[in-house]
């Protein structure tokens, strides 16, 4: 059964940058369409971005389309989120995921799907 290795969370001060990946072992990533996810403290977890099998872009949340851009290495097998300009707002537990489809619903969508098991991304001085 294939899964994820998630890594590059932590600290990081405001205005700074962050860059998420996550490697896939035990499947082919580029079969797949990937996206990510965030969780924040109570509430329920939410879809960011998505990428098609063949890499195009279906953007879910408005507020991430300026300073959140993801991409994926069809040859190492990983996916990325980078986040620019990061606000105390974009604290929370980052997911990466892939599934068959984006769609309209990602969790719907990616219920089904591989998962990584988070990793927190703190904004904090």
């Amino acid at each position: 059964q294939g899964h994820f290795v998630e890594s590059g969370g932590g600290l990081v001060q405001p205005g700074g940058s962050v860059r998420l990946s996550c490697e896939a072992t035990g499947f082919i990533l580029r079969w797949y369409a990937v996206a990510w996810f965030r969780q924040v403290s109570g509430e329920r977890r939410e879809g960011i971005l998505c990428l098609s099998p063949s890499d195009e872009n279906n953007e879910h949340s408005n507020a991430a389309k300026d300073r959140f851009t993801m991409s994926r290495d069809r040859i190492k097998n990983t996916m990325y989120l980078e986040i620019d300009s990061v606000i105390p707002e974009d604290t929370g537990i980052y997911y990466c995921a892939a599934a068959a489809a984006c769609g309209l619903d990602l969790r719907g969508t990616f219920d089904g799907g591989y998962w990584g098991h988070g990793t927190q991304v703190t904004v904090s001085q």
